[in-house]
């Protein structure tokens, strides 16, 4: 008698693909995550917002306050003066000294040895608003006993450096966020608009875009800019400045976006829409928009670090904005001569951050113009 033996035959199973369930959002973050330069601009941006916010909290002094004039860094140091390991680390406060400088024959700044300044983190200094609402007055990093550290130096009046670039990222980065979102929106919509309907209506208002784009416009900034008076409020200043940067700037987002309507308009989804008596708001809104979408997103994160120049430029030259307020491009106005920044370099300090916001938002432009198309 014969007995059968039945062997089971494995049966390999593949792992279930999850990826045909993900959004495009999820593609687009998976396709971005791929992207060492755009992950590095992302932190970087992250960085930047969350300094812009934090500025209170994050300045070791009250960046009002006015000391010795053009005072060097002060170093931080985990060493006394006979080379004694202390901790927490000290940095020593600045004095002036007998000695001349050759240049300018002002008293050199020399570090005070004899009272030297505990550091710590989470001190208490000078008191503030945190979001202009929260009293406080707990910063990140400072002296134990509340005296002022310089550790990039301060201006001709005597000015922290350090705490004027974090408060001055509030002025700069918000002008540039302000200024980015009027162009989007009008931009956006002009252009869609126009490439849609066509006609009569695209004629005109691609004349309208190409006389804005005709103007030279570093001369128009600076004439328009000026007609605001000098005892003007700063807040009316600060709102002119945003209304030029905005009326000029839209019309080179109106022109990509057009172009892209144009495109979109004769695909079969869009013709199909219009066939079945869609109204022209839903197909602007439903159907083109979400496509001209991507495009716009990698615009607005190139356009940013345009206008951050640009802001830094225009108040470099006093057309941007005007003190009390604060920003990267006024703090540059002290590097207006060679003997200056020969003399005292550490006032340059606002180029790096410029040059860094300048280098985030173009690396995150760059990893995002890959990203929003995973297919």
């Amino acid at each position: 008698m014969t007995v059968e033996m039945q062997t089971a035959i494995p049966i390999a199973i593949e792992p279930k693909d999850e990826r045909h369930n993900e959004s495009y959002q999820a593609l687009v973050w998976r396709r971005l995550k791929r992207s060492w330069t755009g992950m590095v601009g992302l932190i970087l941006v992250g960085l930047l917002i969350f300094m812009a916010v934090f500025a209170d909290f994050l300045s070791p002094v009250d960046p009002k306050a006015t000391g010795v004039g053009f005072a060097p860094p002060q170093a931080i140091s985990i060493s006394d003066r006979d080379g004694n390991f202390v901790f927490p680390p000290r940095s020593y406060p600045l004095r002036e000294t007998a000695t001349l400088d050759p240049i300018t024959f002002q008293p050199v700044i020399g570090p005070d040895y004899d009272n030297p300044q505990i550091l710590g983190f989470l001190v208490k200094g000078a008191p503030y608003r945190l979001f202009g609402l929260i009293p406080a007055e707990r910063h990140l990093f400072g002296t134990v006993d509340g005296s002022p550290v310089h550790l990039l130096g301060t201006d001709k009046f005597g000015r922290d450096v350090l705490s004027r670039i974090f408060y001055g990222s509030r002025i700069s980065l918000m002008i540039a966020l302000v200024v980015v979102s009027i162009v989007t929106v009008v931009g956006t919509t002009i252009g869609m608009a126009s490439g849609y309907f066509g006609g009569r209506f695209d004629i005109w208002t691609q004349r309208i875009v190409e006389l804005v784009l005709a103007f030279p416009q570093l001369p128009l900034y600076l004439a328009l800019t000026s007609l605001i008076p000098v005892t003007a409020p700063t807040n009316v200043f600060l709102a002119f400045v945003i209304f030029v940067m905005s009326a000029l700037g839209w019309a080179q987002m109106s022109r990509e976006v057009r172009g892209k309507t144009l495109a979109l308009a004769r695909i079969d989804y869009v013709r199909a829409a219009m066939a079945i008596g869609a109204t022209d708001r839903r197909i602007i809104f439903q159907h083109i928009f979400p496509n001209v979408m991507s495009h716009v997103i990698v615009a607005v994160t190139l356009a940013i670090p345009n206008v951050v120049l640009l802001e830094s430029f225009l108040g470099f030259l006093g057309f941007a904005v005007k003190p009390p307020l604060m920003s990267w491009g006024l703090m540059l106005q002290d590097t207006a001569t060679y003997s200056v920044i020969g003399s005292y370099p550490w006032i340059l300090s606002p180029v790096a951050f410029v040059l860094i916001t300048v280098f985030a938002f173009n690396a995150l432009g760059d990893g995002l113009r890959d990203a929003v198309d995973p297919y």
